[in-house]
């Protein structure tokens, strides 16, 4: 959201800001980082809207790249600090993106819902054929999806 189209420019990589909704091998997925979704987390949601918003990015820009890095960076280290604690499974009626999930399957059948902002790998069964899962914090459980077709899985790589 900060950086524009640098990462498409120079990298060929395309930013998705929003859900995107694919379909492959007959099966329909919903993927999202997840942030902002589902009831609660008032803080966060707020502080989106102000990220997003385009004259805060462009004021952003304003202000030189080594005060911005810097600025970027303490907040980063901020961020991590605050949320230092162990991430835990609040149980499947208290996890925002499970319940989000669920009124989306209200609306409308998907066979995944994929997200990654809660950063605790989770795979909850849905029903109605459907599945939440949550790719993780790679870094920390080394974890991360794989659609073989069929079916997609959460996975575990070892660490060397």
């Amino acid at each position: 959201m900060w950086v524009n189209d640098y990462f498409t420019k120079e990298m060929g990589i395309i930013i998705v800001s929003d859900e995107l909704i694919i379909e492959r091998s007959g099966k329909k997925f919903f993927l999202h980082h997840g942030d902002g979704l589902g009831p609660g987390d008032r803080k966060y949601k707020i502080l989106r809207k102000i990220f997003r918003n385009p004259l805060c990015q462009w004021l952003f820009a304003l202000v030189p790249p080594r005060i911005g890095l810097g600025i970027a960076n303490a907040w980063s280290r901020g961020s991590r600090a605050a949320s230092s604690q162990e991430e835990v499974f609040m149980g499947e009626d208290n996890e925002w993106l499970a319940t989000y999930a669920k009124e989306q399957l209200a609306r409308e059948h998907y066979d995944y819902f994929v997200f990654g902002h809660r950063h605790l790998p989770l795979d909850l069964d849905l029903g109605s054929e459907s599945r939440y899962i949550n790719t993780g914090e790679w870094l920390k459980y080394n974890s991360y999806a794989v659609f073989d077709g069929k079916h997609l899985s959460l996975k575990y790589f070892e660490k060397e």
